[in-house]
């Protein structure tokens, strides 16, 4: 496959890019940013061809699919005009800013039979499958509740993009959106947003921290969700059974040499126990590839549009 990635994020070029190189050495990759300084920089360190300015990445016909690790703010133009040349696309998570962006995305690359994946690569670590055998195998019960959590203290200086509202800034569309996929990833379940909070900053316009109450359509669970920006680290989701607990504690950023553990409560015993190590970033790049080649998107399609009316009932709400 032959890749072009619309902009030098830090995303892009310490876990994207080296892991497309990890599925495929000879992957043909054409970076692209506004810096040519930076543009330069990125091509140099992985030997690959770049240009300067975006509309110019697009115009080369032989990419196949376009990787975006813009700001959210600006995610709505590029994957529209990257559909529109049929390049497949990966968004980074938010994908949208709202739900009719959302839809209207959704809508195109349906029409044009192309890939839009929106990346939350930590759905594709294997801890998550020992969850979900947990759950399938009622080896704890009955499922009660789903509480998640991600937050962290501030990032330095007033130029980071997660505080600029224009860009589409502020902790739902960042951390608050792994909180919320993961309930909907891990349930396999629909739900509706009952409650939700968000506290502003004043001084940058945007959330700072909150939280959401969901249900799922059945009424048979609920979920608790919080995330925040200026908050102790937390990077986990616990689950609450009938005749136990199990938490998650590293559930969205295990790295590549991170081995994961889960700690499981039963009958007041509680067991530490330690998962194998995984390449989330690999096993997305492979899955994007694999629903490229069988032309099955609309799983993909139904999970972003889910994720972003999820985001706006909590907006609602709030």
């Amino acid at each position: 496959m032959n890749w072009g990635i619309l902009g030098c994020a830090n995303i892009a070029i310490t876990s994207v890019i080296p892991a497309i190189l990890r599925s495929d050495a000879n992957a043909k990759i054409i970076v692209s940013s506004r810096s040519l300084q930076k543009a330069e920089e990125v091509s140099g360190r992985y030997n690959c061809n770049f240009v300067t300015g975006y509309e110019k990445l697009l115009e080369i016909e032989e990419l196949d699919a376009i990787y975006i690790p813009l700001p959210t703010g600006l995610h709505y133009e590029w994957v529209l005009k990257a559909l529109k040349l049929g390049k497949h696309v990966l968004v980074e998570k938010s994908a949208a800013m709202t739900f009719n962006e959302a839809n209207e995305m959704v809508e195109l690359a349906r029409r044009k039979n192309l890939a839009l994946v929106e990346n939350f690569q930590f759905q594709h670590h294997s801890q998550h499958k020992v969850v979900k055998s947990i759950i399938k195998e009622k080896r704890l019960g009955e499922l009660r509740c789903f509480r998640s959590s991600f937050g962290f203290p501030p990032f330095g200086g007033d130029n980071n993009i997660r505080y600029k509202k224009e860009l589409g800034g502020g902790a739902l569309l960042d951390a608050g959106a792994y909180t919320l996929k993961a309930a909907s990833f891990i349930l396999e379940k629909d739900f509706e947003v009952k409650s939700s909070f968000l506290a502003n900053n004043d001084k940058y316009k945007v959330d700072w921290f909150g939280g959401a109450f969901l249900i799922d359509e059945k009424k048979e669970i609920f979920v608790e969700t919080a995330f925040g920006f200026d908050n102790y680290y937390q990077c986990n989701y616990e689950i609450w059974f009938s005749k136990g607990k199990v938490t998650a504690t590293r559930a969205y950023t295990a790295k590549l040499d991170y081995a994961p553990e889960l700690i499981i409560e039963e009958d007041g015993n509680v067991e530490t126990v330690r998962l194998e190590k995984d390449d989330h970033f690999l096993n997305m790049i492979n899955y994007f590839k694999t629903i490229i080649l069988n032309h099955d998107f609309e799983k993909e399609y139904s999970n972003l549009l889910k994720q972003a009316l999820l985001i706006e009932l909590v907006k609602l709400n709030s």
